[in-house]
Formats: structure tokens, sequence, C-alpha cells
């Protein structure tokens, strides 16, 4: 078995890659692609890649039940095209810091819907207040001492919905984990997620992928986003999933607007501020008090 902190060393460094992503999801809007264009191409490079090593190890291809196979599809819905959808549309309605937020609250939600569903995983009090002081230091983090919220009551709502999928492919995981290994869940995430998206693309056709011929600087941004944003990074959370269990690898994500905000600040000469810094504190021990069954099994 493999040593239980490389779970946490993997779990933080697939966060803080997702937390990267925004700049070059951002650079591949401005040159002209859409949300929905770029993440069927983010899939289509994933599938094919993660295709091609299943093909070649002879991994299975349909699930031992049509249950299981349905539990498949929802995955691929839940974290994949609605979770992508909402989140990126959020953004056409609502301020940038509104869905950082509501999105990074997800732990929060994880944490309640996974034990409403399982006994086993149901925090006690000192974990409880952990995961509420981590939520905390992520509004501290995003709001950087500006502590203004503009409503949008669509914008939000899109968030939460991205909040909420995430939270339920969370709990999805639980059951299919169980009964299947990373990498054909993986797969079947990246399929019945694109599969999910076509009737968007029959609604409005076209990918604009000349323009990855007419750019290359955004040829090699999807890539990216394709091969280890998507491929890599799927597999490595969904093998964290098992290995630390739901309630805990979701307690990561509080982390993303950190490592965003330090991305930024490496690349975009973004300042770091003390409310960052109160934030960040805030986050970590929440998580270190959120994370006291470490090891427990699902």
């Amino acid at each position: 078995m493999k040593p239980l902190y490389l779970s946490h060393i993997v779990a933080f460094l697939v966060v803080a890659i997702w937390g990267t992503t925004f700049v070059f999801t951002k650079l591949l809007l401005l040159g002209g692609l859409t949300a929905a264009q770029i993440f069927m191409l983010r899939f289509i490079i994933a599938y094919i890649l993660l295709l091609g090593y299943c093909l070649y190890k002879g991994i299975r291809w349909t699930a031992d039940t049509w249950r299981d196979e349905l539990l498949m599809a929802a995955l691929g819905v839940v974290g994949g095209s609605l979770y992508f959808l909402t989140e990126n549309s959020a953004m056409n309605y609502t301020t940038t810091t509104n869905t950082s937020i509501i999105v990074s609250l997800c732990p929060l939600f994880a944490a309640a819907i996974i034990g409403a569903s399982y006994k086993s995983q149901r925090q006690s009090r000192l974990q409880t207040l952990g995961t509420l002081m981590a939520a905390v230091g992520v509004v501290v983090v995003v709001m950087n001492g500006h502590f203004v919220l503009h409503l949008s009551p669509r914008g939000d709502a899109l968030a939460f919905a991205a909040c909420l999928c995430w939270a339920f492919y969370s709990l999805l995981m639980i059951p299919a984990n169980a009964r299947y290994d990373t990498v054909f869940i993986t797969r079947k995430v990246f399929f019945y997620g694109l599969l999910s998206m076509t009737p968007y693309f029959i609604l409005r056709p076209g990918l604009n992928a000349h323009l990855l011929l007419e750019q290359p600087a955004l040829a090699w941004n999807l890539l990216f986003l394709g091969c280890v944003a998507s491929m890599l990074c799927f597999l490595a959370w969904n093998w964290v999933l098992k290995q630390l269990g739901a309630v805990v690898a979701t307690n990561y994500v509080y982390l993303n607007p950190v490592t965003t905000i330090v991305f930024a600040w490496i690349i975009l000469d973004e300042q770091i501020t003390s409310w960052f810094i109160l934030g960040t504190l805030l986050i970590l021990a929440g998580m270190y008090l959120a994370d006291r069954r470490t090891g427990k099994s699902e």
C-alpha cells in the first residue's frame, strides 16, 4: 500500500494545477473559442489518449451491470459536461469573485451530502468546525479585503449548480471506486462527458478548431488543458478519492483559490496581501481539523 502522505501530495498537486487553468482557459476564450468548445476539445484530447492506453492494456469496455453503467454516465455528466458548462456560464452573468467563492465552497456541501448518505462518513463537531473555518478562509482569500458581493441571481445560481455538481461527483465516486479501477472510471467520465455534450453541439454546431492552426499558442494551451489538467489530473484525482476518501480529498478544493492567486503572483506579478495570508492560514488550519480521520476507508 502506498504511503498515505503520497496521496496528500498528489491531491495538492492536482488542485495546484487546476488552480492555474484559469490563465490557459482565459487565453483560449480571448482567442475566439467558447467555453463549450474548450471543454469539448480538451475532453476529446484526454479521451483519445486514455482510449489508446486502454486499448494497449486491454482494459474492459463496459461495467458489470447496466446500473453501474448508468453510474458511470452520471459521473460523466456531473463531473464533466454539466459541471464545466455551469461554472463557465456563471462567469457570463456574475463576477469572478462570486464564482470563485461559491465553487470553492464545494467541500462544505460535499461533506453534508456524503455524511447524509454514508453514516461512517459523518463529520464530528471538530471536523465540522474545521470545514467551516476553511470555508471562511476561502472567502477571505478571494475577497482579498474587499468585502463587497455583487449579487446576480442567475450567475450565482449557475455557480452554485457547479458547486453541487462536484459535490455529487465526489459522492458517486464512492460506489464507483469500490467496484472499478481508476483508469476505467476516468475513461468513462470522459466518454459520457463528451456524449452528454452532443445535444448542445447539435443546437450550436462548430468547434472552431481552425483557430488552433491559425494561432499555435492556443493549441499549446489546449494541449495542456487536455493532456495535463484533464487526463492526468482526473486520473490522479480519482485515485486520490479512492485513497483518502471523498470527504478528505474534496477538502483540498479549498486550496484552489490559494494556488490560483500564487500562480497569478508568479506569472502576472499580482500582489500578495495580508488578507491572503490570513485566509490561507484559516484554510490550512481548517483542513487540519477536518482531516482527523485520515486513512479511514470508505
